[in-house]
């Protein structure tokens, strides 16, 4: 692709859908390329708003008012970093002409739903996976819940960063579960997937880039293997590179290539992983960066922002490890709108520490306001000084 001037007949337009922090970092790393960037979200001022040249608030899960967007502003890429869209009209965006879809609109239609990404993996490429179920009602999710053996968990088949996922240990807490995941769905409220506890070590993210290689043809690329913890399905701290089997890596790095090499196109996915000894299972896959890729913003020479920005324009790209490091999430703590921090001083003094702060307009008890990055000897060490960075970030009512 030849890249132009902003502003300008030649600009190389990009839309991002949703502009969140992951949307925020891959804006800025677009713009260092010189690309014209228009950012969407559901509310006003989300940090990639901040940053963009234009910014829009829309509900991206109505298709018309998307179409009419996309045919307005005529972007050439329009990159989908949530899942709450409908993709639905992506494909038919795709189909007529109207813009590139990242990485392609089949990937963002099948990745939204758990369902569809399940199906093709376990069906469709005979890959492993934990046992699962689909159910649509509380009846259902009981029979499911049985017939899998508890523990069990719930997710919805629409959310993300864990939202209304939960731990089902008796049958006690099935109604609480699905009301739970009723009301964390991004847009269907109503089917649930219910997958059976596997025994593993520990997850994994393995970021894979699909990038133009110096053959002219999209080659597979993959960064170092990211551990990382999840409370409730989601990502309190992650760390770069996690240690695994010679065995277990070039399994996980199979699994990743052939899930990514069906969904096509070009950019960055974050595959997810689960893992004991040498044996590997697939869990999920996000056509997109990856939360528990932030780490790489101080582990690799081209954060994960940097080779999904490269990828999608048809640079080339780097995925080195430069050193070890670390991520920990900093919470808002709070329910309040325009909080200040406090301790980013202290954090700061650490050597080898970094903070990114988000800069979202309003703060909830467990939402995510900023993260703290951390580089040392080992990923050990590093970890510990990511969440000891983290702990001297105190969010405040301003």
């Amino acid at each position: 692709m030849r890249l132009g001037t902003p502003l300008s007949p030649s600009a190389t337009r990009v839309m991002l859908l949703g502009a969140g922090e992951l949307g925020k970092e891959v804006i800025i790393a677009l713009q260092r390329l010189g690309v014209e960037v228009i950012a969407v979200d559901r509310y006003a001022n989300a940090p990639g708003h901040q940053v963009a040249h234009r910014a829009y608030v829309t509900d991206m899960s109505d298709g018309s008012a998307l179409r009419a967007l996309i045919e307005a502003e005529k972007p050439q890429l329009v990159v989908p970093e949530i899942e709450a869209i409908a993709t639905e009209t992506l494909l038919e965006i795709e189909a007529v002409g109207l813009a590139e879809v990242i990485p392609t609109a089949r990937a963002a239609n099948l990745t939204m739903n758990r369902e569809g990404i399940r199906r093709l993996a376990a069906e469709t490429l005979g890959l492993p996976t934990s046992p699962y179920v689909f159910a649509d009602s509380l009846a259902e999710l009981a029979a499911a819940a049985n017939t899998l053996g508890y523990p069990v968990i719930v997710k919805p088949v629409m959310s993300s960063s864990g939202k209304g996922q939960s731990k089902i240990d008796d049958a006690s807490q099935l109604g609480t579960a699905w009301d739970y995941a009723s009301a964390g769905g991004r847009v269907n409220k109503g089917r649930v997937i219910v997958e059976g506890v596997i025994d593993f070590d520990y997850e994994i993210t393995l970021l894979t880039v699909r990038a133009v290689g110096a053959s002219g043809q999209v080659e597979t690329h993959f960064c170092e293997p990211i551990g990382h913890v999840q409370v409730k399905g989601d990502y309190v701290e992650s760390w770069q590179p996690q240690a695994m089997s010679a065995a277990a890596l070039e399994r996980a790095q199979e699994i990743a290539a052939a899930v990514t090499g069906n969904l096509g196109g070009r950019g960055i996915f974050g595959v997810e992983l689960f893992v004991k000894g040498d044996t590997v299972w697939f869990s999920e896959v996000s056509p997109r960066p990856h939360d528990t890729g932030m780490v790489t913003m101080a582990t690799q020479r081209q954060n994960e922002f940097e080779l999904h920005a490269r990828a999608i324009l048809g640079l080339p790209v780097d995925v080195r490890l430069r050193e070890p490091g670390a991520s920990a999430v900093i919470y808002g703590g709070m329910e309040a709108t325009g909080i200040a921090f406090d301790g980013v001083a202290e954090a700061l003094r650490t050597p080898g520490v970094d903070l990114r702060l988000f800069g979202k307009p309003q703060a909830f008890a467990r939402r995510r306001m900023g993260v703290a990055l951390a580089t040392a000897d080992t990923p050990d060490a590093a970890r510990r000084r990511a969440k000891d960075a983290a702990a001297c970030v105190k969010p405040v009512k301003a």
